[in-house]
């Protein structure tokens, strides 16, 4: 098991690939493809996660295994996309904020209006803004 001096003086742990190989070997990590692979790599995570001392073989597992999960799950359970016009909205009523008010950072309150009703896009002029009016990123505006 190979170690060294640490900068402060104590015995630091480095990686030891014969030691990994032996973890992969042990758990044989994966592509996650099925719910119940997915649990099962959470589960493994988890055990990881709250294991004190952990070497730095079983930190490189870890991650390997968040990467897994978080592929599996970024693709099973995608994050909907909110419409510029609900995100907006979410905004005006979550700071309390007017159609008025954004007709002065816009300029005009029937652009307002029709963003809101969803009946006109959003420009990329009027969109950074309102990002700024907001102090959130433009991206918020923009439908994908």
């Amino acid at each position: 098991m190979p170690s060294m001096i640490g900068i402060n003086g104590k015995m630091t742990r480095t990686f030891n690939p014969q030691s990994y190989g032996k973890l992969l070997a042990k758990y044989q990590p994966k592509t996650i493809t099925t719910e119940e692979e997915n649990e099962q790599a959470i589960k493994l995570a988890q055990n990881l996660e709250h294991r004190p001392n952990r070497t730095p073989e079983e930190k490189m597992l870890l991650e390997l295994l968040v990467t897994l999960i978080e592929k599996f799950e970024e693709t099973n359970y995608p994050i909907p996309q909110g419409k510029p016009n609900s995100m907006l909205m979410h905004l005006m009523d979550a700071r309390d904020t007017t159609p008025e008010a954004l007709a002065n950072v816009i300029g005009s309150s029937e652009i307002v209006r029709e963003i809101i009703n969803g009946t006109r896009s959003m420009s990329e002029t009027e969109a950074e803004k309102l990002a700024e009016f907001f102090h959130v990123d433009a991206s918020l505006f923009v439908y994908k």
